[in-house]
């Protein structure tokens, strides 16, 4: 034990390290502050029911406070039979997040570079830049914290592929498997799905190697293993999974129900939604010059640098006026209709890259190159179609995400990868002598680069944008017609963005030569390799620390207690009086599929989610975007209405008395051929007399032994979002509606006891033919991915154990000394 200790202590250490620059970095998150972000507090809204549940030590699978009711399992589930969500919730009883997030980071990271025998300063150097990759700080800030898990887990997950195909069967695979897992448990599929392509470029490289060397027999032996460890880390999320796979063909990523007067694709996302946030092409820049394109909308000129600040008070406007605005104007120049910073890898980073690519003679370097240049391409969406859209219209599932320019955290993770085995090759090779015309080399390509957009930045640049010309238009009226006022501030807006590309240059020229001069320095013998690799260290953390701070600071932090709730406005308060345990609210002061606010106060028709029903979205989109459909409020249930002045901003708010109920019987039944006729035909009728629905169900409708009873009754008994109860007395058949969102993979329909048919009714509601008499009606929500999948996970969990028990074992076994004497 002894012996491993010492042989370990340089690790622990290290690990010790990234504890203290995490808490430093960090610090606020140590003394319960959080970020308040806009994204957490949607979160909080779609989550509010479940979560109340859940204090209550209930779970449950289906939400009626977001968007008129969805499944849980892309909002919040528990999956107690998998056994990452136990690893998850340990990690994060320890460590606060982000720390949680950062330390994941820093150790998968700094795994990754042991596999790669790089030594251990100068994988934890590595393990920085992967780490502190500026867009892995802005997605912590913007609350993407599922996200970010899920990049964390790539470096570990590339580590024990490596490991399998060197050879290193039953460790490699165990460690790929639990990773794995953990990185599918994060729940970020989109992400998994860049890594996957990733890697399959990895697996094509290391096919054609086996080829070329004739060791096939060991290649497909290695991915053998690599596709049982997959299959494990499929199983152990098989209940997550299976869930997903069955509601997303429902969701906005799944086929479009409607054909006519529609522009959504007929399957997957619309194309222009998911090349909306579209890396442009010479942002590409920001890798090594993070304001080459403005930085983002947090992006801070001090007033006394600021050109616009000087146009304004030349203007004779008071300087700190002149400053507010200033700040308020639009420092990003690219063409994303927002962002929250730069792509930025480190100016040392992109100069050893471009120095491993020259060097480095380990074939992973064509695997990490090719990753790189694909994931630059697709990161450019609309700015370059024509390959976006061979991807988009052919390649499998590409078309189900959005934001194309999140690709680049493959980019993210290889740069650093290849800058520090560009180190270790300088390390290990022995005649130095030949490194230094490439090392020359890459000084002169980065160097040089980065010296041209210092002094002549308009050589690449314009820093204007398409909407350069709107926010001249915008300048003029708020200047109440003064067009050369709001010309020369528009120009010195330019100004200022040329000032920060030409600083943040400046500034990448420094680490570039001092990366550069370390190298010299270690080539010439003025210095060892322990010193070269710390130096690294801290050099590429001064690099990142400085301008991850830009988007993490301070600021950014709030107390827990201002973050853990939006504020009711007087017209929530009062409506969350009303102890009716089910109803909707439609609040039209805020666009419904984006209010992250409303359903944290009360059950909602609006809300926001990127895993929406596709049905829910279509009839918003359809009957609520030019005006309110009435009708369909009152078949929704919605009690109360808000509205806001366009004047005055003022909110008002309305009680529907029109409103439908719960459940009510319908006198008489209307067929649609398709979805588009149930679309027109919900545009104007009464939802309380007439049923519009669609004749594939016309066979679970006797319309002969119908019959109407303006006596009958249909209420709701016991409300439970999993389990609603409903008693209805006739003296006839009838149909009865309910006002709950139709989903056929889960919800199941008893009356007294006994399972019955039920059917879609008024585009997106549940109906059913309810008999004649006093009837208990149960809709319970059973779904089989869930419960079915619960059990395979529990298996596939107990499997995975033992996989890393043996592994465990064996590796043991391995450096255990012999006990021979010479």
């Amino acid at each position: 034990m002894t012996n491993w200790f010492k042989r370990n202590g340089i690790h622990f250490a290290i690990i010790a390290i990234f504890f203290g620059i995490c808490f430093f970095f960090l610090t606020p998150s140590f003394q319960g502050k959080t970020f308040g972000q806009n994204d957490v507090t949607a979160a909080q809204s779609t989550q509010k029911e479940i979560m109340d549940y859940r204090a209550k030590d209930t779970t449950i699978l289906w939400t009626n406070q977001v968007l008129g009711g969805m499944p849980t399992f892309q909002l919040w589930a528990s999956y107690p039979h998998n056994i990452t969500t136990a690893v998850f919730k340990y990690v994060k009883l320890v460590f606060p997040d982000p720390v949680a997030i950062m330390l994941l980071f820093l150790a998968g990271a700094y795994f990754l570079f042991c596999v790669l025998k790089l030594n251990p300063w100068l994988a934890a150097a590595g393990a920085i830049a992967v780490a502190f990759s500026s867009y892995n700080i802005i997605y912590i800030v913007a609350g993407h914290t599922n996200q970010d898990y899920a990049i964390a887990f790539f470096s570990p997950i590339v580590a024990g592929i490596i490991l399998t195909l060197r050879g290193n069967y039953l460790t490699g695979a165990s460690v790929t498997a639990f990773f794995l897992a953990m990185e599918i448990r994060s729940n970020h599929i989109q992400m998994t799905y860049y890594l996957m392509l990733a890697l399959l470029v990895l697996v094509i490289i290391e096919l054609v190697n086996a080829i070329r060397s004739k060791t096939t027999a060991t290649y497909f032996k290695s991915l053998a293993y690599i596709a049982g460890a997959t299959l494990l880390a499929v199983a152990v999320n098989a209940s997550i999974l299976w869930s997903t796979a069955d509601y997303g063909t429902e969701t906005i990523r799944g086929k479009s129900n409607l054909t006519q007067h529609t522009t959504e694709p007929s399957n997957g996302l619309d194309k222009d939604y998911a090349y909306q946030w579209s890396q442009g092409v010479g942002e590409s820049f920001t890798f090594l010059v993070p304001n080459a394109y403005g930085g983002g909308g947090s992006t801070v000129v001090q007033p006394e640098d600021s050109h616009v600040v000087k146009a304004l008070t030349d203007k004779g406007i008071d300087a700190n006026q002149a400053a507010q605005f200033a700040q308020q104007l639009p420092f990003y120049w690219g063409e994303k209709e927002f962002t929250g910073g730069p792509w930025y890898f480190g100016a040392a980073v992109c100069f050893l890259f471009v120095f491993g690519l020259m060097i480095v003679k380990d074939r992973i370097k064509w695997w990490l190159l090719g990753a790189v240049i694909l994931s630059m391409l697709l990161s450019f969406g609309k700015n370059l179609s024509f390959i976006s859209d061979l991807f988009f219209n052919y390649f499998p599932l590409y078309n189900k995400f959005r934001a194309v320019e999140s690709v680049l955290v493959i980019a993210s993770l290889c740069f650093p990868v290849l800058a520090f085995l560009a180190i270790k090759e300088v390390i290990d090779t022995k005649d130095k002598s030949v490194l230094l015309k490439k090392l020359l080399l890459s000084l002169y390509i980065v160097g040089g680069l980065t010296l041209i957009l210092a002094v002549i930045p308009g050589l690449f640049f314009s820093f204007k944008n398409s909407s350069h010309q709107l926010i001249i238009d915008r300048l003029t009226q708020a200047f109440r017609g003064d067009s050369g006022t709001a010309t020369s501030i528009a120009n010195a807006l330019v100004e200022d963005r040329r000032s920060l590309a030409v600083a943040d240059a400046f500034r990448s020229l420094i680490f570039v030569v001092i990366a550069f001069g370390l190298l010299w320095a270690f080539i010439k013998q003025k210095i060892n390799a322990t010193v070269l690799s710390v130096c690294f260290l801290a050099l590429t953390l001064i690099d990142l620390w400085q301008v991850d701070k830009r988007y993490l600071n301070e600021n950014s932090y709030t107390d827990a207690q201002e973050t853990s709730a939006p504020k009711p406005r007087d017209v929530d308060t009062f409506i969350m009086r009303d102890t009716d345990p089910d109803f909707r609210v439609a609040d039209f002061s805020r666009e419904p599929l984006k209010d992250g606010v409303s359903p944290f106060f009360y059950k909602s028709i609006g809300g926001y989610s990127a895993a929406r029903l596709k049905r829910y979205d279509e009839l918003i989109q359809t009957q609520f975007s030019k005006s309110s459909n009435h009708d369909v409020l009152d078949m929704l249930n919605v009690k109360y209405i808000i509205t806001q002045d366009p004047k005055t901003q003022e909110t008002g708010m309305q009680r529907n008395n029109t409103a439908c109920g719960n459940a009510w019987f319908v006198k008489s039944v209307k067929f649609a051929d398709n979805a588009d006729q149930e679309m027109q035909a919900i545009t104007t009728f009464d939802p309380k007399d007439v049923a519009i629905v669609d004749k594939q169900y016309s066979s679970m409708i006797d319309q002969k032994a119908l019959r109407i009873d303006t006596n009958g009754t249909i209420k709701l008994t016991h409300y439970n979002p999993d389990h609603m109860t409903y008693q209805s007395g006739s003296t006839t058949s009838q149909i009865a509606v309910f006002s709950e969102i139709y989903y056929n993979k889960g919800w199941k329909m008893l009356i007294d006891g006994k399972e019955a048919p039920y059917f879609r009714a008024d585009y997106l509601l549940r109906a059913a033919a309810i008999p004649v008499g006093n009837h208990t009606i149960e809709f319970i929500f059973h779904p089989t991915s869930y419960y079915a999948g619960e059990n395979i996970s529990l298996a596939a969990s107990i499997l995975l154990v033992l996989a890393l028990a043996g592994a465990a074992y064996t590796e043991n076994k391995k450096n255990k000394p012999t006990g021979k004497k010479a």
